[in-house]
């Protein structure tokens, strides 16, 4: 028998809220709003290194006398666990982390129990443990499916959460085991130096469907995306949930009418205005799949916080800031990442909820965002989007933080950031965790701006014009991988 959470349908039902933390902000955008910055995806080389050890120290220092709280580093599953079950290198990590304590500054730690390649931004290929890729090989179903039948390897699929798969551990089990050991090799730093742990519970560590995957060409901006639940688990899954609803015929296969990849919601019969999404069948998968997604996260938020409670370290988790379609009633690409988002029905108070409940800080991209930056034809509103969160954030009662979704520079993009951290008519920002620690991020404007930004954020929003000797440039650096380049992508592009 399968283990499941409490259902969901029909949004989370928390019992209490736990005490949170942080400061919430308060009106008038005053409060100070941290922020951290996030180091290159391959500060770990694939051969479990600190690369460019000098370098990356003084990049340290830069950022300390840039007034920047800390900074973000993603640990690799497939790097630390790379040598086979439970044999764990932590040692990369313990000098990076010596290293930021020594600077003065914090850091904001994510277990990183996805594949780096494949998505927006990914500048190398870091695939999952190479012990757990066998297993995939085994039984491809461990991994999510599409309706063609093309395989995910980003993360394993939520279908088998609760089921023996890996080498005779749960995913859950392997994603505590991972936690346990790091925080026991960590213990002495947590709280104090490490003072986040962001749990990923999905691509590019955000709790969702891996539905928009841009390796070989699958997908391209601004496609509806496509359901990930044909792996046998997953359809196992949803035969059971229609037995229970009294249906069993809808639990026969996923939607038939969803269309493709790179598809428009008008295109396709289920995402279409008076689609089959607002029809009883429809609010029922929809149910079921956002609500399967609900599960997983609290499954493995729950494990992370009866491994971390008590160490002074928060918990943190990422929701994706799904733009595009937004406009329109269907709100299709949320609806195949697993957010039951439409006109009629909230799929972000849910989520608020199940990380509200358990004192986790819902961590939300797409900040830098203005809606007149995005293209007509996409119906994208990243300012309706992060308005409905907060809203969502502040009726829960979670802490909310923040990110860029693609690389910005200008002084629009931080301006936006601003306005955005501040506590409106819902809630302010509690962090700021800004993308990323690259070479451009230190040539002169950028740098002049980015500083600017950083003192503005730490005096609670107001403009701050910072001493020219600090702004005017900085010749530190921490490189890439020779040959490993950023992707570059148009602004409207996702998070």
């Amino acid at each position: 028998m399968i283990e499941r959470a409490p259902a969901v349908h029909g949004g989370w039902k928390a019992e209490q809220l736990h005490g949170l933390s942080g400061a919430h902000g308060v009106p008038g955008g005053t409060a100070r709003v941290p922020v951290y910055v996030m180091l290159p995806l391959d500060t770990v080389s694939p051969e479990g290194r600190l690369q460019r050890a000098r370098a990356l120290n003084a990049s340290l220092m830069a950022l300390r006398s840039a007034g920047v709280e800390g900074v973000m580093v993603d640990v690799w599953w497939g790097l630390v666990e790379k040598d086979g079950p439970l044999r764990y290198n932590w040692e990369p990590y313990l000098e990076l982390v010596q290293m930021v304590e020594r600077n003065g500054l914090k850091l904001q730690m994510v277990m990183s129990f996805h594949q780096c390649g494949g998505n927006v931004g990914d500048s190398c290929s870091i695939p999952l443990p190479p012990w757990v890729l066998e297993e995939t090989r085994r039984d491809p179903d461990i991994v999510h499916t599409d309706r063609s039948g093309r395989r995910n390897p980003e993360y394993i699929s939520l279908g088998c959460d609760t089921l023996p798969v890996l080498m005779g551990r749960t995913p859950v089990q392997v994603y505590s085991d991972y936690m346990r050991s790091f925080k026991d090799r960590f213990n002495c730093y947590l709280g104090h130096v490490i003072v986040e742990i962001q749990v990923g519970m999905g691509p590019c560590g955000e709790l969702r469907y891996p539905s928009y995957p841009e390796s070989n060409g699958t997908w391209r901006f601004p496609g509806i995306g496509e359901f990930q639940c044909y792996d046998k688990y997953m359809k196992a899954s949803l035969q059971a949930a229609a037995v229970a609803a009294g249906h069993e015929e809808w639990g026969k296969d996923g939607p038939h009418d969803a269309g493709h990849y790179n598809q428009f919601p008008e295109d396709t019969g289920f995402f279409r205005r008076e689609g089959t999404w607002s029809t009883d069948y429809g609010k029922f998968f929809l149910e079921w799949y956002s609500g399967t997604l609900l599960e997983h996260g609290d499954r493995v938020l729950a494990a992370a916080e009866a491994i971390f409670g008590g160490t002074g370290a928060r918990l943190s988790g990422k929701v994706a800031g799904i733009h595009w379609h937004y406009r329109t009633r269907s709100h299709a690409a949320e609806l195949t990442a697993g957010y039951y988002n439409t006109r009629f029905h909230d799929g972000y108070l849910p989520v608020a909820k199940m990380m509200g409940t358990r004192g986790v800080v819902l961590n939300f991209t797409c900040m830098e965002m203005r809606d007149e930056q995005q293209p007509g034809h996409a119906n994208c509103s990243p300012e309706l989007l992060i308005r409905q969160v907060k809203q969502a954030a502040k009726a829960a009662g979670a802490e909310l933080a923040g990110e860029n979704a693609l690389e910005r520079y200008d002084e629009k993009a931080y301006s936006q950031v601003l306005a955005t951290s501040r506590a409106d008519d819902s809630i302010g920002l509690s962090a700021f965790t800004y993308l990323r620690m690259n070479k451009r991020l230190f040539e002169g404007d950028n740098w002049r701006h980015f500083v600017s930004f950083a003192k503005s954020m730490s005096e609670g929003g107001r403009k701050v014009v910072p001493h020219k000797s600090v702004c005017s440039h900085s010749d530190l650096y921490v490189g890439h991988i020779a040959g490993c380049r950023k992707s570059k992508r148009a602004e409207a592009s996702p998070a």
